[in-house]
Order: C-alpha cells, then sequence, then structure tokens
C-alpha cells in the first residue's frame, strides 16, 4: 500500500501600507540621481516601496484565511502621513541601510500595536523592538539589512551619499493620507523579492472622501 503524500502550500507575508504614485514617483526621481554615489548598494525598486507594519513569514493557505478574516475587522480611522529627512542603520558611521522617515505621529505606530496583538492572538509572535516607520530605499551590497549591529560592522559603505545629502536641504517628498492596509505575498525571485496584494482591509467604515 502506497500512503498519498499531500504538499502543503505556503506563502511569505507581511502587512503594510501602500504609497501614493505622487510620492513614489518623487522617490524615484531622487534614487536616480544619487544611486551612483553608492554602486554597490541594492537599491530597493520604488514599484516596491511600502510602510511594513507587521512580517509574518511563511503560513500555510488555511492560515493565510484566518489572519485575514482576523485583520476584516481591524479599524483605526485614516491616517496622515509625510514623508521627509532621511537616517542609515545602525548608525551612520557603519551605515548598512537607508532610509526615508514617515512623520506619522503616534497613530500609524497604534496600528501597528494592533495589529501585532491582534496576530499574536493567532499564534504569530510579538515584534521585539518598538515601531520604527521608514522607507528603506537602501541596503549596503552583500550586508545584512536588519537594523541592529551586526558582526563586522565598522564600515561605511553611504559615506559620499551622505556628503551629498548634508550640502542638500531638508528633504521632502510630499504627504498623503492613508485609507486601508495590504496584506502582501512577497516571492524571492532572482534580482530581488516582488511583492503582490493578496488582501485590503479599510480603515475606516466610511469611504474616502474624493479630492476636490
Amino acid at each position: 500500500m502506497f500512503r498519498r503524500r499531500y504538499v502543503v502550500a505556503y506563502m511569505r507575508i507581511f502587512i503594510a501600507l501602500d504609497i501614493d504614485d505622487a510620492i513614489r514617483e518623487r522617490i524615484q526621481r531622487f534614487m536616480e540621481g544619487v544611486r551612483d554615489l553608492v554602486p554597490d548598494a541594492r537599491w530597493v525598486r520604488p514599484e516596491s516601496l511600502h510602510i511594513t507594519l507587521k512580517f509574518i513569514g511563511e503560513k500555510p493557505l488555511e492560515a493565510i484565511e484566518e489572519i485575514k478574516t482576523a485583520l476584516a475587522g481591524l479599524r483605526s480611522g485614516p491616517i496622515q502621513l509625510g514623508f521627509c529627512n532621511y537616517g542609515f542603520f545602525p548608525t551612520p558611521r557603519s551605515a548598512r541601510v537607508f532610509w526615508i522617515g514617515i512623520d506619522s505621529r503616534p497613530k500609524l505606530a497604534r496600528l501597528a500595536g494592533k495589529i501585532d496583538e491582534l496576530t499574536r492572538s493567532l499564534g504569530i509572535p510579538k515584534e521585539e523592538h518598538a515601531f520604527s516607520p521608514h522607507l528603506t530605499l537602501a541596503r549596503a551590497g552583500g550586508r545584512s539589512g536588519a537594523p541592529g549591529w551586526r558582526k563586522g560592522d565598522g564600515t561605511n559603505n553611504f559615506s559620499l551619499l551622505q556628503q551629498k545629502l548634508s550640502a542638500m536641504p531638508v528633504l521632502e517628498f510630499g504627504s498623503m493620507t492613508a485609507h486601508e492596509f495590504f496584506l502582501y505575498e512577497s516571492k524571492l525571485m532572482r534580482g530581488g523579492s516582488v511583492y503582490s496584494k493578496i488582501g485590503g482591509f479599510p480603515l475606516s467604515d466610511s469611504p474616502p472622501q474624493p479630492q476636490s
């Protein structure tokens, strides 16, 4: 007798906010202007830019449906976001990651906290570090993109970029209002990860008002 083997399908997922096209285009133009200052860096594709609220990892399809059902009941109201300034992880003198800052007041952090608690109730581990909203633009080539200290830190691949930025006015990329958040699938492909939305969730019960 042969036993039938069942293959369980898994997806690598995370929860995030999308950004408006106008802001994405401004960031893309900025990256095109400074990319050559860090030729060895891995720059994020503009179409992949997003604000991560919770990375979950690989889950079977039935667990993903459970997560979607839970997220559908979450409400926090629209969130105003401003994109400005920049920084480096873990420090400017030992830079591995270049990022743009996000001004969101406490509301975005509260949303991330609600999502963290909600997913914890589904058996997903809570975040170990405080929520720090940012948009990652580049990672030093061949090195970890994690924000904390890692063995080998001490070199700075972004020194030329830092010199350029220090002579520029404050970076401003615009503002937007987020009315929904998304569940994304992350597929590891040649050339980097590709992100696809597999679920959308409104932040309020009222539909967004059209721009006048």
